[in-house]
């Protein structure tokens, strides 16, 4: 009877010491000292003169209750604005090879860490992370930086941020370059009721999991991010994402952007797409399947303009010529008018 409480306890107390190691080891991870906190603190606040080149500058955005860390460049410029939407997990860094392309161009470029990613707008509580609440974010940018019109591009789940944005129909948005995720519409469908695209998408009940996702990422110095997910990104890049996600809290409030927002459901009021779209994808996505693709085209009225790369999610990083020119090409196109109704599918 010893033997057998002897070996229950190993077999039930095995897991929980095995929980204990990773929760210490991402523990240790984590930079108490919140050093990139710090290094954000002391940016200057964006204004259009510092702004006027180029290359991307960073600098802190002031809108709302939040002040956002961001990347800015071409102000001055007369073609246009443009905004940029990072996906998880990356920051406004996985844009630094369009914003000079854009910005010399003439278009005047904001590229921002959106809610959770940027130390000064990382509210705590699921609720606060909201599609809705990331929507209101973008605008509230666009105000802070006096676009009263703009091109919007987003990738991943800024793709999903954006898709929303133009669900609400505001005639602000000029254009719209969704990059990797398409509609949302078709996307909740096709989870619901497509075998294929639900394996795809499994990953993100994972994601929605309290606590359990932030130990994995973190654990052992953030090794399986650095091994798995970034191995096609630049070092550079990926050294500023894991300073973000290093600090307690931030792969919470990013991780949160699934557990407030159910992909699955239909996004809210009318799924109707009158924005010129441009949809840019990889083929060998593994978190978006073909059928997909092809059934969003039943939401546009307006124009949809779709490229198919030979590659897969991280299409900046393995793409980032032909993405490039594909959402320039999008933006000078409907540079002047708000509105078309012919569909050019690619």
């Amino acid at each position: 009877m010893m033997k057998l409480r002897r070996l229950l306890l190993i077999i039930l107390g095995l897991p929980l010491l095995l929980l204990l190691a990773a929760w210490v080891s991402s523990y240790a991870s984590l930079d108490h000292g919140f050093s990139f906190s710090r290094s954000t603190a002391e940016l200057d606040h964006c204004q259009p003169g510092n702004s006027v080149g180029p290359d991307a500058a960073l600098c802190l955005i002031e809108a709302g209750a939040f002040v956002f860390r961001a990347r800015t460049a071409g102000f001055g410029g007369g073609r246009g604005n443009v905004i940029l939407l990072h996906g998880f997990p990356e920051s406004s860094a996985m844009y630094e090879p369009m914003i000079p392309v854009l910005a010399r161009a003439g278009y005047q470029v904001v590229a921002f860490d959106q809610r959770g990613y940027s130390p000064g707008a990382r509210p705590s509580g699921v609720e606060a992370y909201a599609t809705g609440n990331l929507v209101a974010d973008v605008f509230a940018v666009a105000d802070a930086v006096g676009f009263d019109t703009f091109h919007l591009v987003g990738h991943d789940r800024g793709a999903a941020v954006g898709w929303q944005a133009v669900f609400e129909g505001s005639p602000r948005i000029r254009s719209w370059s969704a990059l990797s995720i398409p509609h949302m519409g078709a996307y909740a469908a096709a989870i619901q009721s497509d075998a294929d695209q639900q394996e795809r998408s499994a990953y993100v009940r994972f994601f929605r999991l309290p606590r359990l996702p932030e130990m994995l990422f973190s654990f052992n110095g953030f090794a399986m991010m650095r091994s798995a997910i970034y191995s096609s990104h630049a070092r550079k890049t990926v050294d500023e994402y894991i300073a973000i996600f290093s600090e307690p809290g931030a792969l919470t409030a990013a991780f949160n952007w699934y557990r407030a927002s159910d992909i699955s459901d239909a996004p809210p009021g009318n799924l109707e797409v009158t924005v010129p779209t441009a949809f840019i994808w990889g083929n060998q996505d593994p978190v978006v399947g073909d059928r997909v693709v092809d059934a969003q085209r039943q939401y546009f009225s307006g124009s949809l303009r779709e490229t198919e790369l030979d590659t897969g999610h991280w299409l900046l990083e393995t793409e980032p010529q032909a993405v490039i020119a594909a959402v320039l090409s999008h933006i000078e196109a409907h540079r002047e008018s708000l509105r078309t109704l012919i569909v050019e599918p690619e």
